[in-house]
């Protein structure tokens, strides 16, 4: 009976340290990350934490996309998404103010806010930027100014920047699902790659 309860003891205590040695990387961002039209097993975090495991990296994906989510939306729910300690996160958010026409103040103001909220309660987080683009139909000045929008955030909290998450799909209609906007199960497999580039560096630290 001993031995059983010593067993039963140890293996919590494995596990607990386990899951506290294990980190977390959260993609917090909209229908691109959430995988809309998909399975979740074939949106692009998975496919990350597909790489991850072949690695033997100790790290878990968490898909924190939401489908039409905006920047303020975002950071209306990411105090609710901290609640569990967060090692690295990957900021994909933006795109649907764009969409919008959205003020880019507001925009700014908002990812802003995220990225101080993430980092005032974890100081030690890693946190990569994911660019976005729209379509000129706003004009080129707005056209120009969103993505420079997502360079300056990057540039002023000296964090890495991935400029264009979906360079690899945007436009191709094979690799895009018939609304010609969200990456189709093929097309994530792409954006992954372009992910992975600026994540890896991230993971090795």
């Amino acid at each position: 009976m001993k031995l059983f309860v010593l067993l039963i003891f140890s293996f919590f205590i494995t596990n607990n340290i386990h899951a506290q040695d294990t980190k977390t990387i959260l993609f917090f961002g909209d229908s691109i990350t959430a995988g809309y039209g998909l399975e979740q097993s074939e949106a692009f975090p998975a496919h990350i934490q597909s790489k991850i495991d072949e690695l033997g990296l100790d790290y878990k994906v968490i898909n924190g996309g939401l489908s039409g989510e905006t920047s303020a939306g975002g950071l209306r729910r990411i105090n609710w998404v901290l609640q569990r300690p967060i090692d690295v996160m990957i900021l994909e958010l933006g795109g649907n103010d764009g969409l919008r026409g959205i003020d880019l103040s507001d925009t700014r103001k908002n990812l802003q806010g995220i990225i101080d909220k993430a980092q005032a309660k974890y100081p030690s987080i890693q946190i990569i930027i994911a660019g976005m683009q729209v379509p000129p139909n706003l004009g080129i000045e707005y056209t120009k100014d969103f993505s420079n929008l997502y360079v300056e955030l990057a540039q002023q909290n000296e964090l890495p920047l991935i400029p264009f998450i979906l360079e690899q799909v945007g436009g191709k209609e094979d690799l895009n699902l018939p609304d010609g906007i969200h990456p189709n199960a093929e097309g994530h497999k792409l954006v992954a790659e372009t992910v992975w580039e600026y994540l890896y560096p991230v993971l090795k630290k």
